[in-house]
């Protein structure tokens, strides 16, 4: 018999767990929270220092059971739930439910599952910690507060279903506003003149830079041709040639935030799909015969690594690549002040675990996401890369050209990892001639170029978690849930992989701004992260926190109540009859966006995809058109629009033209690096310009 119970989030976990802990230890699953507030009611006393009213999450009888005749059978009851605040609310939780006295040893936690990580962890077994409960407790109790009030107004006044939240409505006005820029932006124009230089029998590149010593910015196509004007000849004198060597330090291992980035940038992953990923590969994969904890907890915004950690890296790294490549001195990690310095950074267990070595037991994103990881931290721990830089000045008659060159003189981290950026902008030796000042180099070819500014980027998901991060919007266990939420809602949608807000998200934004403007304003809600941040450390009171929320946030309710209009969203004729009953159809605006739907509505309840040509008639059939579909996980597809009679599908875009080779269907084929035009029958392929 067992003497001891251990209670964790999900079987994953428990199995894992389990096989570290021998045959005392029986190892159960509460599937995640079994208590929260009803969904039926809103569930908070406000007249009673706002209490919260738990009841046992339906469907959650059964587990709760299993779980209380296991702990009547045990002389102890371990609760080792996740080591942040929601996993301390699910201890605290559990610790009710099983009569436990929460001031006893029953809380156990560790940073990753790992044999002597979870071996330590029981050694020094902790009470719960009810600072990290009542923040939890706090951020619940205010979202329901907003949440199940300014709710039921958006039913009345706009229509049923619609909801507000106090950081998702934060994320949707800050791509509103994003789009309001973007339509507001007036471009300027300006203008690059570039030249290609030969040297003996180089050729580098250079651009104008300045005139009589002075950097000059060309606005328009008068002043280009001024600056055109004052070169005589294709001789350039070589002005100035500075060279210096520049070092270059690795990116810190990832937090939450800066992994999300990444994944988005190189593997393209969604934030949620990359936090299920990094779920799977820290609860434990099997590798062989062994059930391991590949990864450290996933939610954390430190940058921190234990000594171990580091000391398994510096043996790594100066056996596999040499003493050189070893990081001199000890790394500064990154600590803004919204930082909670609770875990370490996101890191593989053991660096020995390389991703080739586990890549057979894993599946293809699990890989990816694993190599990621480690890569980031092994090169974190690596020197810095060495460039050498030149800048060379070129004159002709006052006009200054400028060329600029780096190679890599000695690679450093760059051996195992480079950044990425959200622009995709490579990196590549730009190397130059060997120059040297007062020696004539002449031009092949110099062109003037017409540019125009161009307006603020629409948000990706990495760029919109980096702009909540940077603003002290959400915390790392929030992010990707906020995404996933306003995309559910209809407030936002992903087009190119870029958020842009749906008709119904400002509607609803502009109604909540009227009568919320402070509750929904960033500077507020990063106010509040820091108020729950204080209220984990100990420093402040939770009730008093939501008290004085509360206080503000009443009267503003009346107001909305009295004053909010009631908006009426027509329906636009669709221009067409409903094949069932022969009235028309509408489009409507649903929680996906805008549809189809029967004007004779309830009795007919005929709904249809409201379809956007593309100007592509269907190769099957030869009389449908091809128009714009979704997949039921969003994903944007091709088909003819009389399915189900015709079936032609493609996840590559047709094109309005034949393949010149073989006269069959043309296809855009996009990839993170460039966008081409393929034959699906034949070898042809374009780039598109």
């Amino acid at each position: 018999m067992e003497d001891y119970l251990v209670i964790v989030e999900s079987p994953a976990k428990a199995k894992t767990i389990k096989k570290y802990l021998g045959k005392k230890y029986q190892v159960k699953a509460s599937m995640g929270h079994v208590r929260d507030l009803p969904r039926s009611q809103m569930g908070v006393d406000v007249e009673n220092n706002y209490d919260p009213k738990y009841i046992t999450i339906r469907g959650k009888g059964p587990v709760l059971k299993e779980l209380k005749n296991a702990a009547k059978k045990v002389k102890k009851v371990y609760l080792a739930a996740d080591p942040d605040r929601e996993g301390e609310a699910i201890a605290w939780h559990l610790a009710h439910s099983l009569n436990i006295e929460q001031d006893s040893d029953c809380r156990v936690v560790f940073n990753e599952i790992t044999k002597d990580a979870i071996k330590d962890a029981f050694k020094s077994p902790r009470p719960i910690n009810m600072n990290l409960v009542d923040a939890q407790q706090a951020r619940r109790v205010l979202d329901r507060l907003v949440g199940y009030n300014v709710s039921p107004l958006l039913w009345k006044k706009v229509k049923k279903g619609l909801s507000a939240g106090r950081v998702q409505s934060v994320a949707v006005r800050l791509i509103i506003e994003r789009e309001q820029e973007i339509q507001q932006f007036e471009p300027k124009e300006y203008w690059k003149i570039k030249a290609d230089f030969k040297k003996d029998d180089e050729l580098f590149e250079a651009s104008f830079y300045g005139v009589d010593g002075k950097k000059q910015e060309l606005t328009n196509e008068e002043e280009v041709n001024a600056v055109l004007n004052r070169i005589e000849g294709n001789e350039f004198a070589v002005l100035s040639v500075q060279k210096k060597e520049r070092r270059r330090n690795p990116a810190a291992p990832f937090t939450t935030s800066s992994l999300q980035q990444e994944a988005a940038r190189k593997l393209n992953f969604r934030a949620k799909k990359t936090m299920m990923l990094a779920q799977q590969l820290y609860e434990g994969i099997e590798i062989g015969k062994e059930t391991v904890g590949l990864i450290t907890y996933m939610r954390t915004d430190s940058t921190r690594i234990s000594q171990t950690a580091q000391e398994e890296a510096k043996q790594y790294i100066e056996e596999t690549f040499g003493k050189e490549y070893l990081s001199q001195g000890k790394k500064n990690e990154k600590k803004g002040a919204k930082t909670q310095d609770a875990h370490e950074a996101i890191r593989p267990t053991s660096t020995i675990r390389e991703p080739k070595d586990v890549k057979k037991y894993l599946s293809r994103d699990q890989n990816r996401l694993y190599k990621l990881i480690w890569e980031r931290f092994v090169a974190s721990q690596m020197a810095p890369a060495v460039m050498d830089t030149m800048t060379v000045d070129l004159t002709n008659q006052g006009v200054i050209f400028r060329a600029t060159g780096s190679k890599v003189k000695f690679p450093g981290f760059m051996k195992v990892y480079v950044e990425g950026n959200d622009d995709n902008k490579k990196e590549e030796d730009r190397i130059l001639p060997d120059l040297q000042e007062d020696t004539q180099v002449h031009t092949e070819n110099i062109e003037p170029t017409q540019h125009f500014t161009q307006p603020p980027p629409r948000y990706t998901e990495a760029r919109l978690v980096k702009t909540m991060e940077e603003l002290g919007i959400g915390r790392p266990s929030t992010y990707a849930p906020t995404l996933d939420t306003i995309q559910r809602r209809g407030y936002v949608k992903l087009e190119d992989r870029k958020f842009v807000p749906t008709e119904l998200g400002e509607i609803v934004l502009e109604l909540v701004l009227e009568f919320f403007k402070d509750i929904f304003d960033v500077e507020f809600t990063a106010n509040m992260e820091n108020n729950l941040d204080h209220i984990e450390e100990g420093q402040e009171d939770w009730i008093q926190i939501i008290d004085r929320f509360y206080v503000g946030f009443e009267p503003r309710l009346k107001v909305a109540e009295e004053q909010m209009k009631e908006v009426e969203i027509k329906d636009e004729p669709a221009g067409e009859d409903c094949e069932k009953c022969g009235h028309g159809m509408v489009i409507k605006i649903g929680r996906y966006g805008k549809f189809m739907a029967c004007s004779n509505f309830p009795d007919c309840r005929n709904t249809k995809p409201l379809l956007k040509e593309i100007g592509v008639k269907c190769p099957t059939c030869k009389e449908g058109n091809i128009v714009e579909r979704k997949s039921k996980k969003g994903r944007l597809f091709y088909g003819c629009d009389q399915y189900p009679e015709c079936e032609f599908i493609s996840w590559d875009k047709p094109i309005a033209r034949k393949c010149p080779k073989c006269v069959e269907m043309l296809i855009e084929k996009k990839t993170k690096k460039k966008k081409e035009i393929k034959c699906v029958s034949c070898d042809y392929t374009e780039e598109e310009q």
